[in-house]
């Protein structure tokens, strides 16, 4: 998990946290974070928390492989990966890249879902295609994203309310992705002392999802907008238009009951998927489909494979 949690306050916080302003804190990217308050006006507060939440787990994973004699885990030798030259974003090396993403929004329509269950091998269409296909930055690369415009009914350009539509499903993508991960991980510990860090730092991950999944629905519609990284003319939906339609309605939110264990089974709302075969690797594989890691090195990913493949040969000690 540890290496899960390094990279998420890089995927969820790190650097979303940097651009947006709380004082004391950062000195801000105006536009940006002006933009993001159009899904929220807490926005920036629930970016930082979400930081600092993760940056906690990390410390706290660290500390509790040291008191066991484990090594500890420190990726600093892949920060690689360029920063974006917006103000506000610190010019450091990255383990990820927010900036070439193709989103995955097939989650929406999975939570929705009333019959269907990705551990039964259901698949699910995306709710906004338009980021889920090429590539889209979360962030603005530098300052000419990251404009604001009095005329606008946003107070920002379309581009730079484009890139925070980006960042809000991205946002939702990561925690979904992490809800699940820690369901099924532990499955697998044999040490009830780690399947208590699992089950309270996994709870935090639900209310990280929830959060980012309501404020991913309050995205305003856009026209006409043309990409900054694939260049097509694009139009972010009007997600009003899902009102009425269970399969895709903004404020459905909590997760409608489906199929679960057995289809004879009455319909139950849960957390999915949470099969834990391949867990490990499927979500090593739906970050790498995200375009987190495009520019990491061979030895990022052997080193990432090598730990996901360790923990989805864990064994409780019986067959699930």
């Amino acid at each position: 998990m540890h290496p899960y949690r390094r990279k998420e306050t890089e995927l969820g916080g790190d650097q979303t946290n940097e651009p947006p302003f709380l004082t004391g804190l950062s000195v801000g990217n105006a536009a940006y974070t002006k933009a993001l308050s159009n899904l929220d006006g807490d926005m920036a507060q629930y970016i930082h928390d979400n930081t600092e939440d993760e940056f906690s787990h990390e410390a706290f994973i660290n500390d509790y492989l040291a008191s066991k004699g484990a090594d500890t885990v420190n990726l600093d030798q892949f920060r690689t990966l360029p920063s974006s030259k917006a103000t506000g974003a610190q010019q450091i090396g990255r383990l990820t890249n927010l900036m070439e993403l193709t989103v995955d929004t097939s989650w929406w329509t999975r939570y929705r879902s009333r019959t269907q269950n990705p551990d039964f091998g259901d698949t699910f269409p995306n709710a906004v295609p338009v980021i889920g296909t090429k590539r889209h930055t979360a962030i603005p690369r530098n300052d000419s994203e990251a404009q604001l415009d009095a005329s606008s009914p946003n107070g920002v350009t379309d581009l730079t309310q484009y890139i925070a539509n980006t960042a809000g499903f991205h946002f939702a993508f990561i925690e979904q992705g992490g809800t699940s991960l820690y369901a099924q991980l532990a499955q697998r510990v044999t040490s009830v002392e780690v399947l208590r860090i699992l089950l309270s730092i996994g709870g935090t991950e639900i209310m990280h999802f929830q959060t980012w999944h309501d404020k991913a629905g309050n995205a305003p519609p856009l026209t006409g907008v043309v990409d900054p990284v694939s260049g097509d003319t694009v139009d972010f939906p009007d997600l009003s238009t899902f009102h009425g339609n269970e399969d895709l309605q903004t404020n459905l939110i909590m997760p409608e009951p489906t199929v679960f264990l057995n289809k004879k089974f009455h319909a139950c709302s849960i957390i999915r998927p949470t099969s834990t075969k391949g867990a490990a690797m499927g979500a090593l594989k739906a970050l790498t489909g995200d375009g987190l890691f495009i520019g990491q090195t061979s030895g990022f990913f052997e080193y990432l494979r090598d730990l996901a493949e360790d923990a989805d040969e864990a064994r409780r000690g019986f067959d699930r």
